[in-house]
């Protein structure tokens, strides 16, 4: 019976996916429309405008593009980390073999890309941007995943989500690492508390979401005070929340019921809006063919699924890992594929790297979308047709 109610939850949030990331999809291409109009000054002045209270003691006065990056976005990681806990408990990923294919595939999707884009950039001024091809934007892959609808495994799409959700949380810790400029010990030592004290919550039993969700955004606060990007609050809180194996509905599947529809009918379009007002300017075409934006773009189309098959390979024939249930290797693929669309984590990163050269990140932006675009097509369309081979062979 738990698996039954399990089942249709997923499905409820597939289904429900589907039209947010038709949604997710057109508020792209109106953002690069304004983007490219007489409107992009307002707009961007808009996102500038800076929102919330300050004080002495408290500081909560952000612009909005970071109060939706870094807060929205929190939200976002929340849901998913409540449907990766879940699958860890009673689903897909619920065994060790299967739980630890997507890490193996996340660690082969950070190294190839990097190595590609040092291979172009070696001993150059843009060797720092190394990071910028790791990244895997899992809202803008799971969108894709899930507008294929059942043409392809229910189980690939929960792979591509705990594979994202890694590969995500390695790229925050690359920046935390190697691009933060100075981390802040003393906020970080606050949220490690506040961490602890959910997982008290959790040993003890306690059921109500509020006493989870108040202490989540607190430390929320911290990590975002800490020079670490915040969005991994989320992921914290989710997997602190308990859940049981069988058919009562617990605070867990509560609180993913309340924010399915809120995150994919109006967080993640928000997001897409803010986020894609990518302005083309004159030599960002030819830019794709430099070694900055080679290293780029071939580190997100090429290395992302190499390094995420190969990596995959590697931990079933050693047998580590299972692969996903009813998924061939040309599935692994495909869903490698999507995880070239770096897109927004990957524009973080660029904005990091070359903060102080406007044309350089003029250029990494347009090699980063080329790249993205092309993995989601790819992707798409493999996907599609092992499908369409597989139905033949029945």
């Amino acid at each position: 019976m738990a698996k039954i109610i399990n089942f249709k939850s997923f499905q409820e949030f597939l289904k429900s996916g589907t039209a947010g990331g038709v949604i997710l999809i057109l508020c792209v291409v109106i953002s690069l429309i304004i983007a490219n109009t007489t409107f992009s000054g307002a707009f961007n002045n808009f996102l500038e405008m800076k929102v919330g209270y300050h004080s002495e003691t408290l500081h909560l006065e952000y612009p909005i593009i970071i109060w939706i990056n870094d807060g929205l976005m929190a939200i976002f990681f929340l849901l998913v980390g409540l449907e990766i806990k879940r699958e860890l408990v009673e689903g897909e990923l619920a065994s060790i073999k299967k739980a630890t294919l997507p890490v193996f595939a996340a660690l082969g999707g950070v190294i190839a890309p990097a190595l590609i884009y040092t291979f172009f950039n070696k001993n150059s001024e843009f060797a720092g941007g190394w990071g910028i091809p790791m990244a895997t934007d899992i809202a803008f892959a799971l969108a894709i995943i899930t507008l294929l609808g059942n043409k392809v495994p229910s189980s690939l799409k929960i792979f591509l989500a705990a594979l994202a959700i890694v590969d995500d949380l390695m790229a925050i810790l690359v920046i935390a690492i190697f691009y933060s400029t100075s981390l802040q010990y003393q906020y970080l030592l606050y949220a490690g508390l506040l961490f602890a004290l959910l997982l008290i919550f959790n040993k003890l039993g306690v059921k109500k979401i509020i006493f989870y969700l108040i202490p989540g955004i607190f430390m929320w606060y911290f990590i975002h005070h800490s020079g670490i990007h915040a969005t991994i609050a989320g992921v914290l809180t989710a997997f602190t929340l308990p859940t049981t194996p069988d058919a009562t509905e617990s605070p867990l599947e509560k609180l993913e019921h309340l924010l399915v529809k809120p995150v994919n009918f109006l967080i993640m379009p928000i997001f897409a809006l803010a986020n894609t007002n990518i302005k083309y300017e004159d030599g960002m075409l030819e830019g794709l063919f430099t070694p900055l934006g080679l290293g780029i773009a071939l580190g997100l189309f090429l290395g992302k699924p190499v390094g995420i098959t190969a990596f995959s390979w590697l931990a079933v024939k050693l047998r580590i890992s299972n692969r996903p249930h009813g998924a061939s290797w040309k599935h692994i693929l495909g869903v490698g594929m999507l995880g070239g669309i770096g897109f927004t984590m990957s524009i973080f990163i660029a904005i990091l790297s070359f903060a102080n050269a406007t044309h350089v990140l003029a250029e990494a932006k347009f090699s980063i979308l080329a790249g993205s675009v092309l993995s989601g097509i790819a992707g798409s369309v493999l996907l599609l047709l092992t499908n369409k081979k597989a139905k033949k062979a029945l």
